[in-house]
């Protein structure tokens, strides 16, 4: 392809070893990906350009909510796409007006932010915790998170995020993000103190290995801020919208937060995040939140198209009653001594293996058709479509057994 011009180059069909001999001289390394590259996908399934078949229990990292290219989506897209793209963020447009009146409905809450990115709503929830603190709270800043959470990958969230690898990283990091540890009442209760504007944590932590909160120490929490006045942040990129078997992981607690977070399966794949609050934190002045594409038609149609769906196929419900199914094919696995502590809400679950083993068990998983996550180096998670069905399951882990048994 070397004489080709470059508009024939991108159009050219290329081999697979063309196409990741490519990746590897353009593409910045960010990570350690396998020699394949997929090309397209189909519900519950992911091909790769050798047209080999995954059935894909990652999900997207849990944005493929609807399964890969739904219809709804589709042709949510392609409607929008034909009318209005984007306005500008300083106009109003009827698919953001629809979706927000949508999201405030169904979650409780008062108003709506949308951006791209779960990053970009957790930074949001941190400037309006820090606004309230500047207004409300004679110029509190600090922020209480949980050690092992995580909030994304920006340099703000990244301060926020409890990770022990990060500490050292991209130094110097941004100030006031105290961590403690997750169910410790007693050390976040230490750690209020007159420059507190908030506390904000995962209810299930996703990257932190798949542990949800204590109920009572959830309900500590809240006590907490409504004594000092201080915002309750729930960051729900990943719980959010049907992932744990309801449609917000908090429903599970019957606790609600000041400020909640949506992102990864609130647009099934299209880039789209949301922050979510109540009239007491509308507190934003002109220019003080933005971004080029806040809330513009395009995402918006998307979201609004997926969260419909999500909606009418009662797919909390499903991801309910398959999670438990997920589970009940792990127990026998863990009996087995193959897998240890199966565990989870809805269809956001995790085992450990032994250490060293998850990447091994995850390469030999993709070989034999089955994508599965590695979170820390001895956690698996599985976080596939939420229109999973038992079948589905079936296969999952009769590959999942047939790799153990081959590492074992």
């Amino acid at each position: 392809m070397e004489n080709l011009s470059l508009q024939e180059k991108t159009t050219a069909a290329s081999t697979t070893a063309e196409l990741l001999q490519a990746a590897r001289k353009h593409l910045l390394f960010t990570a350690n990906r396998p020699d394949v590259v997929m090309s397209r996908g189909q519900g519950m399934y992911i091909y790769d350009t050798e047209g080999r078949s995954y059935l894909d229990f990652v999900g997207g990292w849990a944005v493929n909510a609807l399964g890969h290219s739904p219809s709804a989506l589709r042709n949510a897209l392609a409607e929008q796409s034909a009318q209005l793209v984007l306005a500008s963020p300083a106009y109003y447009n009827e698919p953001m007006i629809r979706f927000a009146e949508l999201l405030t409905d169904i979650s409780g809450m008062d108003k709506a932010f949308f951006a791209s990115s779960g990053a970009e709503a957790n930074e949001c929830a941190v400037k309006l915790a820090r606004k309230h603190g500047a207004m409300n709270l004679d110029g509190a800043y600090e922020i209480i998170t949980m050690k092992n959470g995580f909030h994304g990958r920006t340099l703000a969230m990244m301060s926020a995020t409890g990770k022990p690898q990060w500490k050292s990283l991209f130094e110097p990091k941004v100030d006031g993000f105290i961590h403690v540890p997750m169910g410790d009442l007693d050390a976040c209760f230490a750690a209020v103190s007159n420059r507190t504007c908030a506390i904000m944590l995962e209810l299930v932590q996703g990257e932190g290995g798949v542990h949800a909160v204590n109920e009572s120490y959830l309900y500590g929490l809240r006590k907490i801020c409504d004594m000092y006045g201080i915002a309750l942040i729930f960051d729900e990129v990943q719980t959010g919208l049907g992932r744990t078997g309801k449609l917000f992981a908090y429903e599970h607690y019957g606790i609600k937060p000041d400020i909640l977070t949506l992102g990864k399966g609130i647009g099934g794949g299209y880039p789209l995040s949301a922050t979510l609050t109540n009239e007491k934190f509308d507190l934003f002045q002109p220019g003080d939140q933005g971004g080029t594409y806040i809330g513009q038609p395009l995402g918006m149609a998307a979201g609004l198209a997926v969260v419909r769906e999500l909606l009418d196929r009662r797919l909390a419900d499903n991801a309910e009653r398959q999670g438990k199914y997920v589970l009940s094919k792990l127990q026998p696995l863990a009996g087995h001594g193959l897998i240890r502590d199966p565990r989870g809400l809805g269809l956001l679950v995790a085992f450990d293996v032994a250490e060293g083993v998850a990447a091994k068990l995850a390469a030999r998983c993709l070989d034999l058709g089955l994508l599965i996550n590695v979170t820390g180096g001895s956690t698996i998670r599985l976080m596939p479509p939420l229109i999973a069905e038992k079948e589905h399951i079936d296969e999952m882990a009769a590959v999942l057994t047939a790799a153990l048994l081959e590492i074992a």
